[in-house]
């Protein structure tokens, strides 16, 4: 699976180089003649590998599934866990970065250089065996360079697709959940926009020079690319660049939203500019964001239950769905919601602060009103309350949710650390609440679990906030559990000086009984994340009915009609990518629904009939309510292990400790931090000298040392790459006459480079001192 994706990166890394396009023009001329042409060519070479990865990884995670501690937790000692997990950069424009991270920016920055740098000088040496042309040096120039920025553009877009996939096999494999792969999306979105409006301003400045701007921006011609599509396609992607600017993002949110949805237009007027065979080159991870759109517009249609919905005294909104058992997902998960009342096409993520095991058949979140959207939503739940206290009958259905999920870690990071740290911020708590009650859960019912030390630090604004602690599910430490796990709460009020009069009360549950909301059914089971079986037939059939309708349409379309218009080629193969998806893969859809159901029903009844016993022994059931009590008087409640400071902060200055190598080793240490984006929970220490141990003596301080020793060894890497590429531009006619010479002396900087950033990485990864440590 690792060897299929490797080969077809290096295939698209190396494409440029003359040896990769001999070897691909051998290729295409060997199986040109056959049913699918050049098209079906290049989609074998450049699409059909991501479609061949994402089918071993169906059978990969159905064999080995990653939901189980005592599978996952060796994972932690490997190298590659560190490389996922190591902060290399924490201050820049990317943010906190990882190891594998910086390897994937440094591979794309080199590739984007050197395969521009290589075009540039293949370019001038091609000009100068021209002879009387009508075009100028210049024009020519603009042409072929203006060509290349498209043609690498289009290989970053096969990327661009990949990590906006909520429920994609994909992410599931490298256990990169969607809210974190976005960041990915992000930085691939400026860098494809980039260079395809720097190809699109070659062009424009090209026909200016020849005086013929406006007739070629509306030229659609039926043989080669057709402009005007272009135009459209690239305005598109304009108006979705501008707007996901954050300044733009963070200020009208809802107009970054609604232009995000022209990725319709941007993609099938590409289409329509490039032709069939061109378009093939990224259509693999196209197809693959098209099945998840598909799967999540199912899943999204239906109408969710909703068993509770109340408000809290803090003004934190609670929702409680109701879900069928085959929907699993753990204490890091989140679902998007939308509220048909509020908007038709506004959907919210969640973090879920419920655990799976807190039931088989809910999962709760909790939403902090902080906007109009929230605003209203307390509304109806505060007047559904008010007429249930007037004793009038609250309307059903006035909350018509829809949910789409759960999303999230594949594996269960917070069971896998003896040592764990929570750091939230105000709301931010929803999924510590949900890890909590997991943990707690766990160990009284024996189940596999490794944290023995949770530390909690919770920053809150106002001590009424407080009071979300009582949404925990388990608010009761028994004896059994306090023995096997140290449980430190400790939270902080900042805008309070002094405990309120009424701080007896403040952790008590005030919220109002919850009106229950009949919407029709469960949530769906129709997710890239839940059954694999089903998941894994959805892809096939869609995949295969792909093929099958291209070859059709090939046989009985194209060639008896004779059509011969790249733009008309090109919508024939987007029809049929649909196609695929919609047919046979919506029956396959529909099956898995049925089955679904059939499921949730049978599920019902057992419940139903285990329920019978229960309520005919009422004597054992008192016992047992008898024994609940005795056990009470031996535990803790979560009350009893909090510690309230008002008017600071969690401190986390100074300088970590040195520590031995042999300390660090056994120090299994996990930190999560959770909070609103812009609230400073902490006060920030230097973080690439390592954060400041944490001042409890059940925890071990947590050293993250990081020594910048080798960057000069990138640095010298990067200057031989520019070096080389310079000396070579400057002298055209020896690269015109040895082309070897000059690929050499263009992959061996750049192999240096790699080789010594890997190296920097490899050296502080491997380093003892970082052990134990996840970045969340």
């Amino acid at each position: 699976m690792w060897a299929v994706f490797l080969t077809w990166a290096a295939a698209i890394f190396f494409y440029p180089t003359k040896p990769a396009q001999a070897a691909f023009e051998g290729w295409m001329a060997a199986t040109k003649q056959s049913l699918f042409g050049i098209t079906g060519s290049i989609f074998l070479a450049f699409s059909a590998p991501i479609l061949i990865v994402a089918a071993l990884a169906y059978v990969y995670i159905s064999v080995f599934p990653s939901d189980h501690v005592h599978v996952e937790k060796n994972k932690l000692k490997t190298l590659c866990f560190r490389l996922w997990t190591f902060p290399v950069l924490v201050d820049g424009p990317f943010g906190v970065v990882s190891a594998v991270e910086f390897i994937g920016i440094v591979l794309f920055i080199v590739y984007v250089v050197y395969s521009m740098t290589y075009y540039a000088v293949e370019s001038v040496s091609l000009i100068s065996k021209f002879g009387q042309i009508s075009l100028t040096y210049s024009e020519l120039l603009l042409y072929i360079i203006g060509l290349r920025f498209g043609s690498v553009g289009l290989f970053c877009m096969a990327f661009l697709f990949l990590p906006v996939s909520r429920g994609s096999v994909l992410l599931r494999l490298i256990d990169i959940p969607f809210e974190h792969a976005t960041r990915y999306h992000v930085w691939l979105g400026h860098l494809t926009m980039a260079l395809f409006t720097l190809h699109g301003l070659c062009y424009v400045i090209a026909w200016s020079l020849e005086g013929n701007l406006l007739g070629e921006l509306a030229a659609w011609k039926e043989i080669g690319v057709a402009n005007l599509p272009g135009v459209i396609s690239l305005a598109a992607g304009l108006l979705m660049w501008v707007t996901s600017l954050h300044p733009v993002r963070k200020t009208y949110f809802e107009l970054f939203f609604y232009t995000h949805q022209l990725y319709i237009i941007f993609v099938v007027f590409l289409a329509f500019h490039v032709g069939d065979f061109v378009f093939s080159f990224s259509a693999g991870p196209i197809f693959l964001f098209m099945l998840d759109r598909f799967l999540r517009f199912w899943q999204s249609r239906a109408k969710v239950d909703i068993i509770s919905a109340s408000c809290r005294p803090c003004g934190t909104v609670e929702l409680v769905f109701s879900k069928p058992a085959s929907i699993r997902y753990n204490a890091l998960s989140f679902i998007f919601v939308q509220v048909r009342e509020l908007s038709f096409l506004e959907w919210h993520p969640f973090s879920v602060s419920s655990s799976p095991m807190d039931g088989r058949y809910h999962m709760s979140i909790l939403i902090k009103v902080l906007g109009s959207w929230t605003e209203k939503l307390r509304g109806i739940i505060t007047d559904a309350q008010e007429q249930g206290r007037n004793g009038s009958e609250s309307e059903t259905g006035r909350i018509t949710a829809c949910v789409e999920g759960p999303y999230g870690h594949e594996s269960p990071y917070h069971l896998m650390y003896e040592n764990l740290i929570l750091v939230a911020g105000g709301i931010g708590i929803s999924p510590f609440l949900a890890i909590l009650s997991d943990i707690i859960h766990r160990i009284e019912e024996g189940k596999p679990c490794m944290p023995k030390n949770v530390l909690v630090l919770w920053s809150v604004k106002k001590s009424n906030e407080l009071s979300l602690l009582s949404a925990v599910d388990a608010q009761f430490i028994s004896s059994s559990v306090s023995d096997n796990l140290h449980l430190d709460i400790q939270a902080f009020v900042t805008q309070e000086s002094q405990p309120p009069l009424e701080e007896g009360i403040v952790g008590d549950d005030q919220k109002a009984t919850g009106m229950f909301v009949k919407n029709g059914t469960t949530m769906s089971g129709l997710v890239g994340t839940g059954n694999n079986f089903w998941a894994g037939m959805y892809f096939a059939a869609s995949t295969l009915g792909f093929v099958l309708a291209y070859a059709l349409a090939q046989a009985y379309y194209v060639r008896r009609l004779n059509v011969f218009a790249w733009w008309h080629l090109g919508l024939v193969l987007v029809l049929c990518m649909a196609a695929g998806v919609a047919l046979p893969g919506g029956l396959v859809v529909l099956l898995w629904h049925l089955s679904e159901k059939r499921k949730a029903e049978d599920d019902r009844w057992d419940a139903a009939a285990a329920a019978v016993p229960r309520a005919q022994d009422g004597e054992e059931e008192a016992e047992q309510t008898t024994n609940g009590a005795d056990a009470a008087d031996g535990g803790v409640s979560l009350a009893a292990v909090k510690t309230t400071r008002y008017g600071c902060r969690p401190q986390f200055e100074g300088t970590p400790p040195r520590t031995t190598p042999h300390q660090c080793r056994d120090a299994n240490t996990g930190a999560l931090r959770c909070g609103r984006p812009g609230r400073d929970v902490l006060n920030k220490p230097d973080l690439r000298r390592g954060p400041a141990p944490i001042v409890n003596p059940s925890i071990h301080p947590v050293s993250c040392t990081v020594h910048y020793t080798y960057d000069t060894l990138a640095v010298v890497g990067v200057c031989m790459y520019i070096f080389c590429m310079i000396g070579n531009v400057s002298i055209r006619e020896g690269i015109t006459n040895s082309h070897t010479s000059y690929e050499v002396s263009c992959c061996i900087p750049f192999f240096l480079l790699f080789f010594f950033s890997s190296l920097r990485i490899f050296l502080l990864t491997s380093t003892p001192s970082v052990s134990g440590y996840k970045m969340f």
